[in-house]
C-alpha cells in the first residue's frame, strides 16, 4: 500500500533560467519534457499541483530598467515572458496527458484564462494543473512575489522553490568550499542570518502567512516526489524562533 503524501497541495515556483538547460536563452525541450513527467508523478500521486514559472530565461524586467527601459514597460515585458514559459509548459504536460490551465494575472482572453482565486482552486481540485502566469499583474514585483502569493490564495500546504543548489547556505557554495547547508530554518533565522532565500516581499509574505517554503535542487531526478513522500531534502523554511 501506497504511503499517503506529506503534502496534498503545493506549489512550484520555476525560474525561467531552469527551462534554458544547456542552453543560451530559451527553453531546452529535454529539461523541459523531464519537469513536466516529474510534475505529472506528483500529480498521479494524488497531489493538486500548481506553478509559477519566472521569464528570465527570455527578459528580465529589472535588467532591461538598469539599462535604461522604463521600469513599467520592462516589467511588462517581463510578464509576457512568463506568459510565453507557461504555455510551453502547458503543450509539454499536455503532450504526456495531463489536462492543465494556464491562467494569467494579465488579461490575454485569447491565449489563456484570467487568474480567478477560486477558480484556481476549482481547477486544482478537479485534478488538473494549474500554471499562474504574469506575476502577480503589477510591476516591480518579481515571480517569487506572484508565487508566494498565490501559494497563499490557493491555501497551499508548501510552496517549493525550484533552485539550482540543494538548499540554503551560509554562503555561496560556488566561492567557499567550507560552506555550510542548513536542513532547516526559521523565517526569523533567515531574517537575522542575512540568508539570501526569496526577495523580501516574497519572503515577508510567506511569513506573515505562515507558509511552509522549502529550497531544493531541480537538477536531481525524483527530488520532487521525494519531497512529497516527506523526505528531507533541500532546506525547509518554516515558523518563528
Amino acid at each position: 500500500m501506497t504511503a499517503p503524501l506529506a503534502y496534498r497541495r503545493i506549489l512550484l515556483k520555476l525560474s525561467g533560467e531552469a527551462l534554458m538547460g544547456s542552453e543560451d536563452y530559451g527553453i531546452d525541450p529535454k529539461v523541459i519534457g523531464r519537469i513536466a513527467r516529474e510534475i505529472i508523478e506528483a500529480r498521479d500521486a494524488g497531489a493538486e499541483v500548481a506553478l509559477v514559472i519566472g521569464g528570465g530565461n527570455i527578459f528580465r524586467g529589472a535588467g532591461l530598467a538598469a539599462n535604461g527601459m522604463d521600469r513599467v514597460t520592462g516589467d511588462q515585458m517581463g510578464m509576457l515572458a512568463t506568459v510565453i514559459n507557461a504555455l510551453a509548459m502547458q503543450d509539454a504536460l499536455e503532450k504526456l496527458g495531463a489536462k492543465v490551465r494556464v491562467m494569467s494575472a494579465l488579461k490575454i482572453n485569447d491565449v489563456c484564462e484570467g487568474y480567478i482565486r477560486r477558480r484556481a482552486v476549482r481547477h486544482l481540485e478537479k485534478g488538473r494543473i494549474a500554471i499562474f502566469a504574469a506575476g502577480t499583474g503589477n510591476p516591480f514585483f518579481t515571480t517569487d512575489s506572484g508565487a508566494a502569493l498565490r501559494a497563499i490564495e490557493i491555501e497551499a500546504d508548501l510552496l517549493l522553490k525550484a533552485t539550482k543548489v540543494d538548499g540554503v547556505y551560509d554562503k555561496d557554495p560556488r566561492k567557499f568550499p567550507d560552506a555550510r547547508r542548513f536542513d532547516t530554518l526559521t523565517y526569523d533565522e533567515v531574517l537575522n542570518r542575512g540568508l539570501e532565500v526569496m526577495d523580501t516581499a516574497a519572503f515577508a509574505l510567506c511569513r506573515d502567512s505562515e507558509v511552509p517554503l522549502r529550497i531544493y535542487d531541480l537538477s536531481v531526478p525524483g527530488n520532487l516526489m521525494n519531497i512529497l513522500r516527506g523526505q528531507n531534502i533541500g532546506t525547509l523554511v518554516q515558523g518563528r524562533s
